[in-house]
């Protein structure tokens, strides 16, 4: 599988992969505590920063790419409001999993809906994936919403999962299968819409 793809394009956003003047749009959210309350990093130091945007620059140089991390930036003005990734967990089953944090100033506009919609299409046409899961903490209840909205099920009720800011974390698995995305597609639900 190459490990060129080329951008990924919604209503309203590109997807891309991150460059490493990015660094200072990526701050801004991930060095926010409410941003990435719900997330297994930050609030980063700048350095934090940068060298997790030199690990996914780094990650996407391998022969057979598993791991899509993307800048969301906006059509209008380029502008990078948030991160994106999907990855491929098991390539026997035809596994994978996404997951978003946009800057605070963008929540609530539909962009995490429009931006998950464009993973789950990206991982069952192009990375030919069978099932796409998300884990979600259960007091997001934001995310969850989008999870629902873009037609995922919720799963399961993982306890303590996760060690994360100094606990033990509870997380709600949710997933969609490839026949479901055909399914919505052909019934009319789009993949683009908000």
């Amino acid at each position: 599988m190459s490990s060129i793809y080329p951008l990924l394009e919604t209503q309203r956003l590109i997807l891309r992969d991150f460059v490493e003047s990015d660094w200072q749009a990526v701050h801004t959210y991930a060095c926010d505590l409410e941003a990435v309350r719900y997330l297994p990093f930050g609030p980063n130091s700048e350095e934090d920063t940068k060298n997790y945007l030199h690990t996914e620059i780094k990650m996407r140089r391998k022969k057979i790419r598993e791991h899509f991390t993307f800048a969301i930036a906006l059509k209008a003005d380029k502008q990078v409001i948030g991160s994106c990734r999907i990855s491929i967990t098991d390539r026997n089953k035809q596994e994978g999993s996404i997951g978003y944090c946009l800057a605070k100033e963008f929540w609530g506009q539909g962009y995490g809906t429009e931006v998950a919609r464009k993973l789950l299409e990206f991982g069952f046409k192009q990375l030919s994936l069978h099932r796409v899961f998300a884990l979600c903490h259960p007091k997001n209840k934001a995310s969850m919403r989008v999870l629902i909205k873009i037609g995922m099920r919720q799963e399961g009720y993982l306890r303590e999962y996760e060690w994360s800011r100094g606990e033990w974390q509870d997380r709600l698995l949710f997933a969609m299968l490839d026949r479901e995305m055909m399914q919505m597609q052909l019934l009319g639900i789009e993949t683009e819409k908000v």
